[in-house]
């Protein structure tokens, strides 16, 4: 009953619609711009009820003001020791709470790394996963605030999702991020498809989005880390003798940051 649909941001970010049809219900994810989400909500004549915030950057919260001006009996989710101060109900690791106006439960995961107040919403009803900036198809957030070793974890959690769970992330940087894990897994047999797939899906102007846990593990090194041969494409000068399944991912985020 439920859909998921995107919402085309500045050049490259989605903000994630929940709808339900009947009710004609609907609430936003990560709205960095107001306008997209007023345009979209009229043109399918839907009543926003909710926003929900996976962490405090711009470009995921600076439409909220203008949302609330507009709908001034929203309920703002996010996380509870964000930066971001338009938060009407804080949430922590492990919480669970419901969506009534669409029917749906999210558990919540703390994933430290790319912004220390960074969390992640699961919906194991319909195995949906809003992940915002920590990972992407292909690749995983920018550390500007964690470390390797929070981001590390942050990632092995979500490796632990059923692998049919369904990947909403919240920027189209698929086909960027296949160049760098093809540089990192020459290969790999499943990600030269994938990335075959991505191209004529981006040719053709077609989201990349949702991916899946499934797929994320079979092509994205940043959940391969523990591979022992992910170890030997990576440049000697981000390598450092990477040992440990950390000290890959340390090695491989070091190196995307420079690719």
């Amino acid at each position: 009953m439920l859909q998921v649909k995107p919402i085309l941001a500045f050049d490259d970010n989605y903000i994630w619609a929940i709808i339900h049809p009947e009710k004609k219900q609907c609430v936003v994810v990560d709205p960095g711009q107001a306008e997209p989400v007023k345009q979209f909500l009229a043109a399918e004549q839907l009543q926003l009820s909710a926003i929900i915030i996976t962490h405090h950057h711009w470009d995921h919260t600076n439409g909220v003001a203008s949302l609330v001006t507009e709908y001034p009996d929203l309920v703002i989710y996010g996380p509870s020791d964000s930066p971001f101060k338009g938060i009407t109900q804080p949430l922590v690791d492990q919480q669970t709470f419901t969506l009534k106006c669409i029917e749906l439960s999210f558990t919540i995961i703390a994933t430290p790394g790319h912004t220390l107040d960074h969390i992640c919403y699961y919906a194991e009803q319909q195995n949906w996963l809003f992940c915002g900036d920590t990972l992407f198809s292909g690749g995983c957030g920018r550390l500007f605030e964690g470390t390797p070793e929070q981001m590390h974890l942050s990632l092995n959690k979500l490796k632990t999702l059923p692998s049919h769970t369904h990947v909403y992330c919240t920027h189209e940087y698929t086909l960027s991020n296949l160049t760098f894990a093809q540089a990192a897994e020459p290969d790999n047999q499943a990600l030269i498809s994938y990335n075959h797939t991505v191209t004529e899906q981006r040719n053709l102007n077609i989201c990349t989005l949702p991916s899946s846990i499934g797929l994320e593990c079979a092509i994205n090194p940043f959940l391969r880390a523990d591979l022992p041969h992910l170890s030997q494409y990576i440049p000697s000068e981000y390598a450092k003798a990477p040992q440990s399944s950390l000290d890959v991912f340390t090695a491989l985020r070091r190196w995307k940051d420079h690719f």
